[in-house]
């Protein structure tokens, strides 16, 4: 029997696992997809928001801030990627420049610090990319970018090394309400629960249908990006938004912490959470409102495109309480942006609600929330040769784009979540990340996971399930 079951390991459900971890509890974290991370944690804007676009009073505008300021000291932790770059809002219209000055004071009301309001000579002197017909700027220097996987994995790695279990592949088909407990039926058996927590992003209201509720109704929007080559990456130092309207805020220009340029996303409703497409009418709309901002953004630069879908629900809040009819089930559902930016306070604020329903939790003696991770082409290199010296795979190179070691693959294939997926590979170690997105690495990545998995290298996926790269063998060994 687990004392808390969380069902979804995005970064929400990650954090709060890792959060959980702490106490002297049974814990178990049920995801439907082969790894973590592999939802709308995977595929977003990368950004740490400030806070000063949520409706003050709202949950939203509370753990956004409070979230917001916790994050930099969680990524140290967790070894996470993570980077105060601020942000700026522009406007190109007086009616803009009042919306600058809404949303000012909007982030004063949320306790956003060091808000400033910029004329268009003043943002273009921090931001020479920006298009002369910029008239102002909100500027918020505490707004920062993070890497979203990587926060996911290294939280739910942390939850795992302290206790908690984690099923991957295992869908939940349904859920079971048997007064004192729960019993939760998934594709990898039926498991037993005192308290559910429904994390589940864009199938979150699915879930609350297994219990007989139907507070909220699903409106997914999809959203799509460029990501441009490292060769772009300093076009701009901070993150480019433009005013934010009802289908949210706006197609960004903005660095990433790995060195690249994202530009995305736009807001088009999907009736599938699960439709990640993109579409050629939608990459037109995110690069006409790039070029708005930042005229010389070069789109042929672009090495992948992505899109990813927004949690969006009825709700203009996030939706975090107890199930009206099956009081032990908390909802964390409904979390859009800026949910990886609320995320730690989301942890808070889920935990004191789970307290509140009767969970009694008592923390543990001994508990390590650290987590390092070695990156090679970091080190300095005297640390690089020593490293090699101590272990030869880390002299080899796998990924010429990022200079992502044999070692560090290797290292990850045994780390408390291992990859199964070539992609799965590329999100813990950044291998196939660069210009040739794993064209030359990708062969030799699957080699190695078989290799150390002890599997068939048919068997190895590209990401989710069934992504298969090899069919059949079509030479024999002779070579003929």
């Amino acid at each position: 029997m687990f004392d808390v079951t969380i069902i979804g390991c995005g970064v929400i459900g990650a954090v709060l696992a890792r959060k959980l971890s702490q106490y002297d509890l049974r814990i178990l974290i049920l995801e439907r997809e082969n790894d973590v991370a592999m939802g709308t944690t995977k595929a977003n804007s990368a950004i740490v928001h400030a806070g000063y676009d949520p409706e003050p009073g709202t949950l939203m505008a509370k753990l956004n801030v409070q979230g917001s300021e916790q994050m930099e000291k969680l990524c140290r932790e967790l070894d996470v990627e993570y980077r105060r770059c601020g942000s700026m809002v522009l406007a190109f219209s007086a009616e803009e420049t009042a919306t600058l000055k809404t949303l000012y004071d909007r982030g004063i009301k949320n306790g956003v610090k060091e808000l400033r309001l910029l004329s268009g000579e003043e943002a273009r002197t921090m931001e020479p990319a920006l298009a002369e017909t910029v008239r102002g700027a909100l500027l918020a220097p505490t707004a920062a970018i993070v890497d979203p996987w990587g926060l996911c994995l290294a939280a739910a790695e942390t939850a795992v090394r302290n206790g908690a279990e984690l099923k991957r592949g295992s869908a939940v088909a349904g859920v079971e309400d048997l007064g004192n407990h729960y019993v939760v039926h998934t594709a990898s058996g039926n498991y037993e629960s005192r308290y559910l927590v429904n994390c589940a992003g864009v199938h979150g209201h699915e879930i609350s249908a297994m219990v007989g509720e139907s507070e909220w109704m699903p409106k997914h929007s999809r959203g799509e990006y460029y990501l441009l080559d490292k060769s772009s990456g300093d076009l701009v130092n901070h993150v480019i938004f433009q005013c934010p309207s009802v289908l949210g805020k706006g197609v960004l220009v903005a660095p990433t912490v790995h060195g690249n340029l994202i530009v995305g996303p736009n807001a088009e409703p999907v009736e599938d959470g699960d439709d990640r497409a993109t579409t050629q009418s939608g990459l037109d709309q995110v690069a006409a409102f790039g070029r708005k901002s930042v005229p010389s953004v070069d789109l042929r630069q672009s090495i992948r495109n992505f899109s990813g879908v927004r949690a969006v629900t009825s709700e203009e809040d996030f939706i975090i309480r107890p199930a009206k009819n099956s009081p032990r089930m908390l909802y964390v559902c409904g979390i859009k942006s800026p949910g990886l930016s609320a995320a730690p306070a989301i942890a808070d604020y889920a935990l004191e609600k789970l307290k509140e329903m009767g969970l009694a939790a008592e923390k543990k003696t001994m508990w390590s929330g650290k987590r390092t991770q070695i990156r090679f082409r970091k080190l300095s290199d005297s640390e690089k040769a020593e490293l090699v010296r101590k272990d030869p795979r880390y002299g080899r190179i796998i990924c010429r784009c990022e200079t992502i070691t044999e070692g560090e693959i290797i290292a990850a294939i045994h780390s408390p979540i291992p990859p199964c997926s070539i992609d799965g590979v590329k999100r813990r170690t950044g291998a196939g990340m660069g210009r040739c997105q794993g064209g030359f690495c990708g062969p030799r990545v699957l080699k190695i996971l078989a290799d150390e998995l002890g599997k068939d290298p048919m068997e190895i996926v590209q990401d989710g399930s069934a992504t298969w790269l090899l069919m059949e063998e079509t030479k024999g060994g002779s070579g003929k």
